[in-house]
């Protein structure tokens, strides 16, 4: 039988509940439901399913700008490709200055 952590703010039936409907709908949405059922904080549920090991973190697709997340090895990428080399330090370069030097080689 799996342990469950709990203490004296999440029963253990608590705590049963969240996990089962949690394990099977993993997503935010599930996460604001149970908060509301329960009357606690978001972050307390995402606390008491990370500490029961079986909080899964949503990746963002896109930005809080409503733009596409590109991550910086992916610019890394598209650069070397572009120019035709590699460069063994290029991922340390801040975004910002990896989106202009590929915006300025893709011309």
């Amino acid at each position: 039988m799996e342990t469950r952590k709990s203490n004296s703010n999440y029963s253990d039936e608590m705590v049963d509940i969240i996990i089962n409907t949690y394990e099977s709908a993993p997503t935010r949405e599930t996460v604001e439901e149970l908060a509301a059922e329960f009357d606690r904080p978001v972050r307390g549920i995402i606390a008491k399913l990370s500490q029961n090991g079986v909080y899964q973190k949503q990746e963002r697709s896109v930005t809080k700008a409503g733009a596409p997340v590109v991550r910086k090895a992916e610019l890394v990428e598209q650069i070397q490709a572009a120019l035709k080399v590699e460069f063994i330090a290029l991922n340390k370069a801040s975004k910002a200055d990896l989106e202009t030097l590929l915006s300025a080689v893709s011309n």
